[in-house]
């Protein structure tokens, strides 16, 4: 059984400073976020220590600021880090058959989209010594950045923070807005999304719900009209 070796680690490290920089950016708008609902640094720091999913850490702030319930989180990161479980059974099949249990724990902690297409991209076995150093630099990314936001969040003015607390809601749109000029279905699942969001928001009773379970009922009644309607068409045989 061959984990790989030091020229392994070192190459994960190279190939995922693009990703160490990217998170810097994201996570920087997530500490900004943590610092404004009252999170010490330290907190939003081993926030994004021990989760690493910017979608499920952004969502999961509204909840801890006013006291929401350990089943709505949980419920609430099941569903938005359900393709994690796909990508983890994806990159199994790179893995050697005999790798001990403890070195898939580690890899599938680091399972982000980024860390993901960088590692089913690379030709051949996939050596945990690679994915160790793709782990370890694009996580000192996310937590960095993050201390940096939150640092920022807790010095700058008030003004300031709320401009920059804006860049988050840029960085989403700049994710979907290429998808949906490109694909219909995609943009028929965000305009849905879209207005199921703004009828939970302002109908009779459907208000009373905590925005937790909103995107969590948004979330799978969309995702399964997608798949429904829109099925993700199997590659002919080449």
């Amino acid at each position: 059984m061959n984990v790989g070796s030091i020229k392994d680690f070192k190459e994960g490290c190279a190939d995922a400073i693009p990703i160490c920089l990217g998170y810097i950016a994201v996570s920087f708008a997530f500490g900004i976020e943590a610092s404004k609902i009252g999170m010490t640094t330290f907190q939003a720091a081993m926030t994004s220590l021990l989760n690493v999913t910017s979608a499920g850490q952004f969502s999961a702030l509204e909840i801890i600021a006013r006291n929401g319930s350990f089943f709505e989180l949980a419920v609430l990161q099941l569903v938005i880090n359900l393709r994690y479980m796909l990508m983890s059974c994806a990159l199994s099949q790179k893995l050697d058959l005999k790798l001990p249990t403890i070195h898939r724990l580690v890899i599938s902690y680091g399972v982000t989209d980024e860390i993901f297409g960088v590692s089913v991209l690379k030709k051949g076995r996939l050596y945990p010594m690679f994915s160790y150093g793709l782990i370890v630099t694009s996580v000192f990314g996310w937590v960095f950045g993050t201390v940096l936001g939150a640092v920022a969040g807790h010095v700058l003015p008030q003004r300031l923070i709320s401009c920059l607390g804006l860049a988050i809601y840029g960085m989403f749109i700049a994710i979907i807005i290429p998808d949906t000029r490109s694909n219909r279905a995609i943009l028929a699942v965000v305009l849905a999304a879209m207005v199921l969001s703004t009828i939970f928001a302002y109908a009779p009773f459907l208000m009373m719900i905590s925005s937790g379970f909103r995107i969590i009922i948004i979330t799978v009644i969309v995702a399964a009209a997608a798949a429904f309607f829109a099925p993700v068409k199997e590659e002919e045989d080449e």
